[in-house]
């Protein structure tokens, strides 16, 4: 069962494509220590696509953040070091025809909610995309 006390965790990670593994690898002990085995699937699925766009669209470091919030509200987001919006997601079936462009249309389909802001980091200028998934 989930804890009813709020925790967050930062994993901060360098511009490397093993970042998606190393961040999809330590949200699901997070997860599973805290009790929420039930949301790791599509937590994971969810992580590894705002992570990726981090480190595929940016040239600077990046971080992850997860914050649980009772009485069940999970929220994934990553920071990277590029102040301009997201592309918006395509619907869904139009991105599943393209090579890439897919990761914020996974976000949007599978998340409760999600969004980004600008954002500014130890004084670096950037942007924060995050979604939220409940524990059903």
């Amino acid at each position: 069962m989930p804890e009813s006390d709020s925790w967050e965790y930062s994993l901060h990670i360098p511009n490397d494509v093993r970042a998606v593994t190393v961040s999809r690898r330590t949200l699901r002990l997070i997860l599973t220590v805290h009790g929420l085995i039930t949301l790791v699937d599509v937590a994971e699925l969810l992580a590894a696509e705002l992570v990726a766009n981090a480190v595929r669209h940016t040239k600077g470091p990046a971080a992850l953040r997860v914050r649980w919030s009772p009485p069940g509200t999970l929220r994934i987001g990553a920071w990277d070091a590029d102040p301009s919006p997201p592309e918006p997601p395509e619907p869904f079936a139009a991105a599943l025809e393209r090579e890439d462009g897919r990761g914020l249309a996974l976000v949007r389909a599978c998340a409760d909610v999600w969004d980004w802001q600008p954002l500014v980091r130890d004084g670096n200028r950037g942007k924060f995309v995050w979604c939220e998934v409940g524990a059903a």
